[in-house]
């Protein structure tokens, strides 16, 4: 679980498509003065733009890194694949027991990718509009919702369902301290929604799914009655 407050900013060293596994893995370098992995063990959750991931090799000197692997899903699913070396990457570590919760419930499972439809300047903020590749994502994005974007918690600022696009806003001190404030039109971001909206779609639906029938058939009778009345009363 992380809380989409981005701790650091790396660098990608390295995107092997066939380590010594057989499979991918990702390595990222952090600045030297970086304490990101200070306390890190190996088989811990770090974000990397908003994917959970196992730390599978960590460093601390002479410049801290660390390495995971990257599964075949997890590639289908976000923008990471396209990572090329030198790629600046968002980077969480899990919440703790005492970590305080300034973003939101965040639990790094990629939900689909969006592309950067537009960028506009307001004032010394800028307004990013997503065109999200799964269009059934936008049924749990909402206005002044959460959402994150390569693992950014964001405040959602507007929402078009029918035109499949949503808008966040970057105050000046979030574009200094996020990778999608340097992303341009065309380029993709790691979308993941609020799971409490998944919560309750999932718990309205189980609820309607046992009295859906006892509260829609009373709704039904009342509209033949009230179609009937108004038939008879046309012919009276």
């Amino acid at each position: 679980m992380f809380t989409g407050l981005v701790e650091e900013i790396g660098v990608v060293a390295e995107l092997n498509p066939h380590d010594e596994t057989g499979g991918t893995s990702l390595t990222i370098t952090l600045p030297s003065s970086s304490t990101l992995l200070a306390d890190a063990q190996l088989g811990d959750s770090i974000s990397i733009n908003g994917v959970c991931l196992t730390a599978t090799h960590i460093t601390q000197s002479p410049t801290p890194s660390f390495k995971v692997g990257i599964a075949p899903e997890t590639l289908r699913l976000t923008n990471l694949g396209a990572l090329t070396k030198d790629s600046r990457v968002n980077l969480e570590r899990a919440v703790r027991a005492d970590t305080r919760m300034g973003g939101h419930f965040v639990q790094g499972h990629v939900d689909t990718t969006a592309e950067i439809a537009r960028v506009a300047q307001d004032g010394n903020a800028l307004t990013f509009r997503f065109a999200p590749k799964a269009l059934d994502v936008l049924k749990y994005i909402v206005y002044k919702g959460y959402v994150a974007l390569d693992g950014t918690s964001l405040t959602v600022t507007a929402v078009n369902d029918e035109e499949g696009w949503f808008e966040v806003m970057l105050i000046a001190y979030t574009q200094e301290k996020v990778v999608v404030a340097q992303k341009k039109p065309g380029e993709t971001v790691n979308v993941e929604v609020d799971v409490l909206a998944k919560y309750a779609e999932k718990s309205m639906a189980g609820y309607l799914g046992a009295q859906g029938q006892l509260l829609v058939k009373p709704m039904l009778e009342q509209m033949v009655q009230n179609l009937v009345a108004q038939a008879l009363g046309g012919h009276s």
